[in-house]
């Protein structure tokens, strides 16, 4: 086994380390930022060139094997030296600096980021930022951007970081049009049009919805961006499905309806495996993740009133 074992990558020693303190693979993705399907083939893979079993798969997960007791111990050690190792490197690096590009869409940006960016700006001076919007696919390994702040339910595989939160979706009108509080009843919006997310945008559920679901004499206008969406709906051109983050802090727009568990989104915080030890990479993970956390009421849709309980699926 030695001898095998030098063909192993820290990365190797980082999943088998994992897997032994979660005892379950959705687990040890989650802690290592990864899909469970990558895990589940990387444990294959890593069994396969040592030519041990090393975890049993029993009912209550995964237990460790006695053959897999001593490669265990050995991912155990090591990450607690290079985690010693990176603390004193740490202690003698000057402060962060440099250029940092960020990429997310523009209405994260406009209605959550730009004030938590500030916070950041503040912690590190020294470090620049470069905001990229776009709601283009993620493609972080050509090194357009050094970090994804993104809605998606399928990080790419090829990168790592951190769930903070899921966005909560809802159905909003203009305030105006809907002075009573509380939620609305479905034959009041019958005759109401809509406007909707173009389908560029067509992997949002809320997109799929009103193609499906909507009347197209109804569909009075379709605009590919959500920050587009809610000022058509703040407009009065329709109601609309929009991200409780957006559309609660309009006073211009009415929230109609509960929360809508289908259209729920994962937010991400994402960098490229080769960059997240970089001192800039880390020192934005850490700020950025404890500010977007402390928004998660605002973004699972919590802040409206208690009596809209969540609605398993749109009408």
């Amino acid at each position: 086994m030695p001898d095998a074992a030098k063909s192993l990558a820290w990365d190797d020693f980082r999943v088998i380390k994992a897997i032994a303190e979660a005892r379950a693979l959705p687990a040890a993705a989650a802690s290592l930022g990864i899909d469970h399907s990558t895990v589940f083939r990387r444990l294959n893979q890593i069994e396969r060139v040592l030519g041990l079993r090393l975890f049993d798969r029993i009912r209550t997960g995964y237990a460790v094997t006695a053959a897999g007791e001593e490669v265990v111990g050995l991912a155990l050690r090591m990450d607690e030296e290079i985690t010693a190792l990176t603390r004193r490197i740490a202690g003698r690096a000057p402060d962060p600096s440099g250029e940092l590009r960020v990429t997310t869409n523009d209405s994260l940006l406009i209605h959550l980021l730009t004030p938590l960016l500030a916070v950041f700006r503040r912690r590190y001076p020294r470090i620049r930022l470069d905001i990229v919007i776009g709601n283009r696919a993620l493609d972080l390994s050509r090194r357009d951007s050094d970090i994804a702040i993104r809605a998606t339910d399928r990080p790419p595989e090829t990168l790592v970081g951190r769930r903070i939160a899921r966005i909560a979706w809802a159905l909003y009108g203009r305030a105006q049009d809907f002075p009573d509080p509380g939620p609305v009843e479905a034959a009041r919006l019958a005759d109401r049009d809509w406007v909707a997310l173009g389908d560029a945008l067509g992997a949002i559920a809320a997109v799929r919805h009103a193609r499906e679901q909507v009347a197209p004499e109804r569909l009075a206008c379709r605009i590919d961006t959500v920050l587009g969406l809610a000022e058509a709906v703040e407009a009065g051109l329709g109601i609309g499905h929009l991200p409780c983050f957006v559309g609660d802090l309009r006073p211009g727009l009415r929230r109609l309806g509960p929360t809508i568990e289908a259209f729920a989104t994962d937010l991400w915080l994402l960098t490229h495996p080769d960059l997240r030890h970089a001192a800039r990479i880390r020192a934005f993970l850490e700020v950025m993740g404890a500010e977007l956390t402390r928004c998660r009421p605002l973004l699972e849709g919590r802040t409206a009133a208690d009596d809209m309980a969540v609605e398993a699926a749109p009408a």
